[in-house]
């Protein structure tokens, strides 16, 4: 999919796209703020800025906040309490985070699919 209308950084953009790359399965979504999901899950996204998110299960996410010095995410003035926030470093990393953006992945994957309004 192409995301249009954005604001987001070039060069954000295009790491966000190998990174999704490297899980066949996923698939860039959303016509304004790219995103990805399975099973009706979201579990990584890019906010306008071009910040990364990640959704990982409990452990992992303490283990990351507290190895990359970073914190959970937040938008539209809410904290969402299951994504922390990509340190630049790391997002420029493309070896290291598509470990992160996959145990994100597996993480949705065990949870129950949502229904789909199809």
């Amino acid at each position: 999919m192409t995301v249009k209308n954005n604001n987001i950084p070039f060069d954000k953009m295009e790491l966000y796209k190998k990174i999704i790359e490297t899980v066949p399965k996923v698939e860039l979504k959303g016509a304004t703020m790219p995103y990805t999901s399975h099973n009706g899950h979201m579990f990584s996204f890019l906010d306008k800025e071009g910040n990364l998110g990640l959704r990982l299960p409990t452990k992992e996410r303490d283990q990351f906040i507290a190895k990359f010095k970073t914190k959970l995410c937040e938008a539209h003035g809410a904290v969402l309490k299951e994504y922390v926030l990509v340190p630049e470093s790391l997002f420029a990393n493309p070896k290291e985070i598509t470990k992160y953006f996959a145990i994100g992945f597996t993480y949705v994957s065990s949870l129950k699919p949502k229904k789909t309004r199809k």
